[in-house]
């Protein structure tokens, strides 16, 4: 087995998984990109196994504290243990993320499971080049039907790899419902969003609703419609959805169908929507923001806090005199008091006062890994309008 020696001072001393081609102090053996290599300190202690890609910027991403090879009994364990640690959070075993990357010990690996199909991303190159052995360990885990490969995200090309998407096991699969947090779903596993349906907002979508009965709710960003068709069900008085996306305004409409509810949905840029409805002084008692990533880097993170200010200016402009306002950012580079200190800059400058009544995160089987901080990215905050002092 090669491997690399790394420099004092490098993250994964200090209880990160990740080494930075900065980080390392010598190679040896000659290792290939996307073979298993070990990591050792300048005293030659090992520190564990890990993927090699010289061409990423993370050259070594450690999956193991001890010698370990990647074949298919490891894979096997390694989704056992994923899978049983959702089994006792008690998270539904047939719509669920079954295995987050580096916080399941695969790293660059998400699988999600809907029903008889489930889902594979392979994001780093040595896992992608152990798809096939991946896809047979889940198939042999989870008992599903098939299993499709989802490998069309950006992030791939940092680790020099194609962008794909396919049936890796078992029949193509079309169109199918899921339930999700009580609701039902039309679900795509092939042409569906990400990896065939947003999972990281399961547990909020009724913590948040459980606030908008008898409330004029206005859902931005609405992506299915999950949020407003949550309020909806919980009582809302009245329900508008707000997407950009114009593919997905028939799958609200069919969704909200499927679930016996009203919404009035409308395709529109939110930042444009809310400006428009502002000058015909609009109202609304309870506004909900869950948008894409304003950043997905370091140096974005100026403009993304600039853009959330000018967001929340513009949601609380429309806020009732006891309106409440459900908010989330699922940029990873902007930290949680980051976003909540532009939510409070946005407000400031609308001239509204507010109080923070709750918090959210990401659902419990996006679970974060101490000393591991990339493993977090989804925050958010319920507020509630008060009159000024």
């Amino acid at each position: 087995m090669g491997g690399i020696i790394i420099r004092p001072r490098a993250h994964i001393l200090h209880g990160h998984e990740w080494v930075y081609g900065t980080e390392v102090l010598k190679t040896f053996g000659s290792p290939e990109d996307g073979d298993v290599i070990s990591i050792k300190d300048g005293r030659d202690k090992m520190l564990g196994s890990a993927i090699y890609n010289s061409k990423s910027q993370i050259v070594a991403r450690r999956f193991s504290r001890r010698r370990q090879d990647l074949d298919a009994e490891f894979f096997q364990r390694r989704i056992e243990r994923a899978n049983g640690f959702r089994d006792s959070l008690g998270i539904d075993p047939l719509v669920r993320r079954v295995l987050w990357s580096e916080s399941d010990g695969l790293p660059g690996v998400i699988i999600d499971r809907f029903g008889p199909v489930a889902t594979l991303q392979t994001l780093t190159m040595a896992m992608d080049q152990r798809r096939d052995l991946i896809a047979a360990a889940v198939q042999q885990v989870l008992g599903v039907e098939s299993v499709v490969e989802r490998n069309d995200s950006s992030s791939r090309k940092l680790e020099g790899l194609e962008v794909r998407t396919g049936t890796l096991l078992g029949p193509e699969s079309g169109a199918f419902e899921i339930s999700v947090a009580g609701m039902k779903f039309h679900l795509d596993p092939i042409h569906g969003q990400k990896t065939g349906f947003y999972l990281d907002q399961t547990a909020s979508y009724r913590q948040v609703a459980a606030w908008s009965k008898g409330k004029r709710v206005l859902d931005c960003f609405s992506n299915q419609g999950a949020f407003a068709m949550a309020c909806a069900q919980a009582g809302a008085a009245e329900v508008t959805a707000i997407e950009s996306g114009k593919e997905n305004l028939p799958r609200i409409e069919a969704n909200a169908a499927l679930n016996g509810v009203c919404l009035k949905v409308v395709g529109a840029d939110v930042f444009e929507f809310l400006s428009s409805a502002a000058r015909r002084e609009e109202e609304y008692d309870f506004i909900i923001l869950d948008p894409p990533p304003f950043t997905r880097t370091r140096k974005g993170i100026a403009d993304a806090l600039r853009g959330y200010r000018e967001l929340h200016l513009k949601a609380a402009q429309l806020l009732s005199k006891e309106g409440l306002l459900a908010t989330f950012s699922c940029s990873h580079h902007v930290s949680a008091e980051e976003f909540g200190g532009s939510v409070a800059e946005g407000f400031a400058d609308a001239r509204r006062t507010a109080r923070q009544l709750q918090t959210y995160s990401q659902s419990p089987d996006h679970p974060i890994l101490l000393g591991f901080p990339e493993s977090e990215y989804l925050k958010g905050f319920l507020y509630g309008m008060t009159a000024s002092f």
